[in-house]
């Protein structure tokens, strides 16, 4: 059971080995410099504008395993995005340096910057001992003050962040980190966090590595009494957002739009990521900190270039001529397969398997707390998101949009998880359009002269989904057929495709009627939990203003209901004990209530993805999992990529 081999494999202790010999050697035809690093950089020591390897690895650096075999250096590596707003594409890439990691198969937290770890046995407090020696992409050394500049000067600075991110914040109260010494740090919690070691391999875990003390500092009030006068030379209205320009964040663009900021990834950019940008281009990092089992410095591969496609199309012609080495973002909808494996030889390419973690396709959110206090009171009447839930043919919405490969589902975890439930996930699933216009009928939703529904207050029955075309393909055909058959039980319906920003901007604002996105939680119920209550406040749009109640402990949103309240405290408990059993009784009350609130809509069960991968490129996992949580591919480790002559 997946939830048993990761209880198990968090509390593993493991400290790595010292860096393995570098003697000369020849693979596959292409030699090795005789100190383990890629030629161009043995030229950069040469010519004396780089420090020896020696002095740029850490003593004891961490050795990754190659997926294959011990990689040739050289190459650049071609990967898609999708116009301007695809920063998470760079991130599930390149961006996966933590204090520490998920295995390949999603069951266990790994080492990574922390070299090992202890907890204390009520899981308030964490112990990390980082890696000695480990130096950001311009040569200074990443130590503890780093991560304690990282929580206690960046993240808890409230004009930074309106509230402390929900992983690093229990009962209410933000984390306290302190420096034990150089290479010690502890996380001290307010109440127990036994989930924090798996939160921390999340791409959301990666803000004690993100903000490099000796140059972020400089933009912020407490080190830089002139910061003010240094925004408004930079052209910005206030020093946070010429803090947001320069040191970016976990999710926004301008993370990977300055060139001069360190970093501790295996690649740093050359060319930005910025408005107008047809290309983004990354370089390996000189000082990046792993080895292989032969001693070589990773990464094998010199440059990443992700070239900027403004539609799908592009992207997909891309791949087909062999113009992409790996790709699945954008391009894994199963409309697209039959293309991909029709051109498989032209492109040169194999076919990478993709094994979903979520557990719904399409989640529509109806905004239970819109502005509009009569939309608020009919998105918030449970009968009528029962009877356009019934009024869904999900079989045939499967057999047409989805080939067949799927079946009727609502929410929770996977069937094959553990902790299925089965009155969750399969209620309201079954089509009887009868049945749902009666139930209509009895809820006051009269049909007017033109066969479309009329609320109690004379109004029409309208609202709008709103959707991203570009990102989720499917999800529009998914809803044109949801539209007709919602227009067959007199509900209109319109299906609103917007650009990535607007959607964002539309349910930040509370500005929506309704917004659809996949729903996970299905083998990682514990990480992404925005179904079962209002607890992502950009994820779970059917009740935003609720979920900033809960991520500001009230200071912030909208009180919501006692329903929503039992189970937040209920999250609270559960993510607060080590005892997988415990955690799991908990969490089915979770979903008994959630089963009985009715509040998302779902269609069908998540469908597994695919993508490409060139021939000769090497070390690659042709089978991954597909989730936020593990943001693939970055967990296979790319700086063990590998090309082939």
């Amino acid at each position: 059971m997946p939830n048993e081999i990761l209880s198990r494999g968090v509390t593993r202790r493991a400290v790595l080995g010292g860096m393995a010999g570098a003697a000369a050697l020849s693979i596959a035809g292409r030699a090795f410099a005789a100190d383990g690093e890629a030629p161009a950089l043995a030229q950069l020591v040469k010519d004396g504008k780089l420090p020896p390897l020696a002095e740029r690895l850490p003593k004891k650096p961490m050795v990754v395993t190659p997926f294959e075999k011990v990689g040739t250096y050289g190459g650049t590596l071609r990967r898609g995005l999708r116009g301007s707003s695809d920063h998470n594409g760079i991130l599930r890439m390149v961006g996966n340096q933590s204090l520490v990691r998920w295995n390949l198969e999603f069951t266990a937290v790994q080492p990574n910057l922390a070299e090992r770890w202890e907890v204390s046995d009520d899981a308030t407090q964490f112990t990390f001992h980082l890696i000695e020696g480990v130096r950001w992409s311009d040569g200074h050394p990443f130590t503890a003050d780093d991560v304690v500049f990282a929580i206690e000067d960046c993240v808890k600075n409230t004009e930074l962040y309106s509230a402390t991110p929900a992983q690093l914040a229990v009962a209410g109260k933000p984390v306290t980190v302190e420096k034990i010494d150089d290479y010690t740090v502890k996380f001290t919690f307010a109440a127990p966090n036994a989930l924090y070691l798996e939160n921390l391999a999340t791409p959301l875990g990666q803000h004690p590595t993100l903000f490099p003390k000796h140059y972020c500092s400089q933009f912020l009030p407490k080190y830089n009494p002139n910061i003010e006068a240094d925004a408004k030379n930079a052209g910005v209205t206030s020093w946070t957002e010429l803090f947001r320009n320069r040191c970016g964040d976990i999710e926004i663009p301008t993370r990977w739009g300055n060139v001069v900021k360190p970093t501790l990834d295996p690649w740093v950019v050359k060319e930005p990521y910025v408005g107008g940008a047809t290309r983004v281009v990354m370089t390996r990092n000189p000082y990046f900190w792993q080895v292989d089992t032969a001693g070589n410095q990773l990464p094998y591969i010199d440059e990443i270039n992700f070239g900027i496609s403004q539609d799908v199309e592009s992207l997909m012609l891309n791949v087909i001529s062999g113009k992409i080495d790996i790709q699945e973002r954008h391009i894994s909808v199963l409309a697209n397969k039959p293309t991909l494996s029709q051109n498989m030889q032209k492109g040169d390419y194999r076919l990478l398997t993709l094994v979903p973690s979520a557990s719904q396709q399409c989640q529509i959110y109806f905004n239970i707390t819109h502005k509009d206090p009569a939309m608020r009171k009919m998105f918030a009447d449970k009968s009528f998101r029962q009877a356009l839930s019934i009024g869904i043919n999900r079989q045939e919405l499967i057999d047409i949009v989805y080939f067949g490969q799927s079946e009727p589902y609502q929410a929770g975890p996977r069937p094959t998880h553990p902790w299925y439930h089965e009155k969750y996930a399969r209620q309201f699933t079954e089509y009887d359009a009868d049945k749902a216009g009666a139930m209509l009928d009895q809820a006051g939703y009269k049909k007017g002269p033109d066969g479309f529904r009329v609320r109690p207050d004379g109004q029409k029955v309208f609202f709008s989904v709103d959707v991203i075309p570009t990102l989720y393909p499917d999800l529009v055909d998914a809803l044109e057929l949801v539209k007709t058959h919602w227009s067959q039980i007199g509900i209109d319906m319109k299906v609103n495709t917007i650009e990535r920003a607007l959607y964002y901007t539309r349910g930040d604002d509370n500005a929506h009627d309704a917004q659809v996105w996949p729903g996970p939680g299905g083998l990682d119920p514990m990480l992404d939990p925005r179904d079962f209550f209002a607890f992502h406040p950009q994820g779970s749009r059917y009740a935003i203003p609720w979920t900033l109640w809960y991520t500001s402990n009230g200071a912030r949103g909208e009180e919501p209901p006692e329903s929503q309240k039992k189970r937040m405290k209920l999250f609270d408990e559960a993510r607060s004990t080590a005892d997988l059993d415990k955690r799991g009784a908990t969490m089915k009350q979770i979903f008994d209530i959630a089963a009985e609130e009715f509040e998302t809509v779902g269609l069908c069960l998540a469908v597994g993805g695919f993508g490409i991968i060139r021939n000769n490129l090497r070390n690659v996992p042709e089978k991954q999992p597909d989730s936020w949580s593990w943001p693939n591919p970055g967990p296979s480790m790319p700086q063990q990529f590998t090309f082939t002559s």
